[in-house]
């Protein structure tokens, strides 16, 4: 087992995410490996999710709209990076065999283009996953959100979420055949991101270097910024077993939906339309 002061600062957040826990669990389900495909990822921020997802092999290219966020993928993936304007993807029609749009398309205003861009790079019959938050009626900490003064800014979002119902039409207008859909990050998961989230922002004083990010302050986004709170990244790693157990709670609110949707899709050729 490799130590932990030995593994890169991007990993090591991750391994104490619930939510990324979570969502990587149900990606690495869905996911075969497989040495011979073609994927883009969408919006790689700092690169995380992007290099579990290479371990399950392929000819993978990671893009996002911030140099900053390249700049420390590249600490952790090396090569394979493309910077892209906002939901405009820089590659030739017909070209991947996935993609996957993690916690992206909340970002940018131009969803519904991002959408089309993905349907055209993509070979027919090309798989897309698709993460983004869940909102609905019911969903109170959204409004626990709003009223601890978190605002959409401070994630980098353009909107709070979508609701299953208008995430598949979007996908649908798009062009793909929506297989399945999940969700995930019940409340006891979501309620500790939130306070994590909450906690991070108000221990940093928002006097984070680099001026904003596509996806926002709510984390470390580079190794100085992981360095300059790694007291309290301590701290966190004695306390985590025991968030952990609590965020199994969510194991009892089987009937709820989560605070997090995945949708797996795939390309319907033009002309089939």
């Amino acid at each position: 087992m490799i130590p932990m002061e030995n593994v890169p600062w991007q990993i090591r957040i991750a391994k104490r995410s619930i939510k990324k826990r979570d969502k990587l669990r149900l990606l690495d389900k869905s996911l075969e490996f497989d040495a011979h495909r073609t994927a883009l990822d969408i919006g790689c921020a700092q690169g995380t999710l992007s290099w579990f997802l290479r371990r399950k092999g392929g000819l993978w290219t990671s893009t996002d709209q911030d140099m900053a966020n390249l700049v420390a993928s590249r600490e952790l993936l090396g090569k394979g990076l493309v910077q892209m304007p906002a939901g405009i993807l820089p590659f030739r029609s017909g070209v991947f065999d996935l993609a996957t749009c993690l916690d992206y398309l909340e970002h940018i205003d131009n969803d519904d283009e991002c959408l089309a861009e993905i349907h055209r790079v993509l070979k027919d019959a090309g798989e897309l996953i698709v993460v983004t938050p869940h909102t609905g009626r019911f969903f109170l900490l959204h409004r626990l959100r709003s009223a601890l003064g978190m605002k959409l800014e401070f994630y980098g979002h353009k909107r709070e979420g979508y609701n299953r119902k208008d995430l598949c039409g979007k996908l649908r207008k798009a062009g793909f055949e929506v297989a399945r859909t999940r969700t995930y990050s019940k409340f006891f998961s979501e309620l500790i991101e939130l306070l994590l989230n909450f906690a991070y922002i108000k221990l940093s004083s928002g006097k984070t270097p680099g001026g904003a990010l596509r996806d926002g302050r709510i984390k470390p986004s580079t190794g100085e910024e992981y360095k300059a709170q790694a007291g309290k990244l301590r701290v966190y790693a004695v306390i985590y077993p025991l968030v952990r157990l609590v965020s199994r709670l969510d194991l009892f609110l089987f009937f709820l939906k989560g605070y997090s949707i995945m949708v797996w899709a795939r390309k319907e050729p033009r002309n089939c339309r």
